[in-house]
């Protein structure tokens, strides 16, 4: 247990001096020239769920993992940016529900973070359907 404890040990400081010279020495090629800027840290993004977590990252409605929009065929939607949720007409909250119950359950988390995206609120009257149909899905 104690050579665990003093190997976890070194082998933090070996991590620590290993980073002081690599950032040194980025901060002396960005002085030289030899690079126009620090590297910033990455984050790798996997699309697929890992199945660690009780609900999947992928599939919240919280959660913007892509700030890039998906179009789910529903580019006409779009004349609706700024519309309030509670000041849709009975067809236009058709339109939508026509959008909605033509595409497959895995679908409905993505167009609602789409929507979300493309400043298009969803109205009222559909969100227990879509939370039903979401909450069907990950259940």
């Amino acid at each position: 247990m104690t050579y665990l404890i003093v190997g976890l040990l070194i082998l933090g400081m070996v991590a620590f001096v290993a980073g002081f010279f690599r950032e040194k020495k980025l901060k002396r090629q960005l002085a030289n020239g030899e690079i126009e800027e620090l590297p910033n840290i990455q984050q790798v993004q996997d699309m697929e769920c890992c199945g660690q977590h009780e609900t999947c990252e992928k599939e919240s409605l919280l959660a913007a993992i892509s700030k890039q929009i998906e179009y789910y065929n529903d580019e006409e939607l779009d004349r609706f940016r700024g519309t309030q949720s509670d000041g849709y007409s009975p067809d236009e909250i058709d339109e939508f529900r026509e959008i909605l119950y033509t595409m497959r359950d895995d679908e409905v988390a993505g167009w609602i973070r789409s929507l979300q995206l493309r400043a298009v609120e969803l109205p009222d009257e559909l969100k227990d359907e879509v939370l039903m149909i979401v909450g069907e899905r990950r259940g």
